[in-house]
């Protein structure tokens, strides 16, 4: 029963992600790139992939990683992360550097650019702050990660739903919901886990 269970988790999360992924390298209009931009692409849906992992992880939610496996597994998913995010820009640089400016200037007339652009700096400054983690101290790198945390999963989701692009709908939104709920979840668990030893002691003061 236990090992039915532990399937179905992860094949639940590796439909999530591979299907959207799959759907959109069917998509009529990658007729007309090349393969950089498709790698360019590829390379972020992958990263919005990642970014539902994450949470999961660093709540011990995915079986058969717990504790420090789980931690370890969470560190390295980051890393691959940062590096999903540096395909996905350098792909779209070289295809288009003028858009690219434009976006990273916060100049861009297009809507989704902001989003992913924010998104993309609260990435590179966990990245940056996990380097400091020993120097920052547990409390100031949680509330640090927390905050950047909720900004990434913010500025990804809108991006990749304002942009119409390969991704197939109905896949993307559910993707989209899928990161947002993970995130919610784990935020939750955080904060009544903080708050459960002051309700004990003030019960019993």
């Amino acid at each position: 029963m236990r090992s039915a269970r532990v399937a179905l988790i992860w094949i639940v999360l590796a439909v999530a992600i591979g299907v959207p992924i799959a759907l959109s390298l069917t998509s009529p209009l990658l007729e007309w790139r090349g393969p950089v931009y498709i790698l360019a692409g590829l390379a972020g849906m992958i990263a919005l992939g990642l970014a539902l992992v994450q949470p999961l992880l660093i709540a011990g939610y995915l079986p058969g990683l717990a504790g420090y496996r789980s931690r370890r597994v969470h560190h390295w998913i980051g890393g691959a992360l940062v590096v999903a995010l540096l395909v996905h820009v350098g792909g779209l640089w070289i295809t288009s550097p003028p858009d690219m400016i434009d976006a990273l200037t916060y100049t861009s007339p297009t809507p989704f650019s902001p989003w992913g652009v924010t998104a993309m700096w609260a990435i590179f400054a966990v990245a940056g702050l996990a380097l400091l983690r020993r120097r920052l101290g547990l409390r100031m790198w949680r509330i640090a990660h927390m905050s950047l945390a909720v900004v990434i999963v913010a500025g990804s989701v809108v991006h990749v739903l304002l942009v119409e692009g390969t991704m197939e709908t109905i896949s993307k939104a559910a993707l989209c919901a899928l990161v947002v709920a993970a995130a919610i979840k784990v935020i939750a668990d955080v904060m009544q886990r903080k708050t459960r030893p002051m309700r004990s002691s003030s019960g019993g003061s």
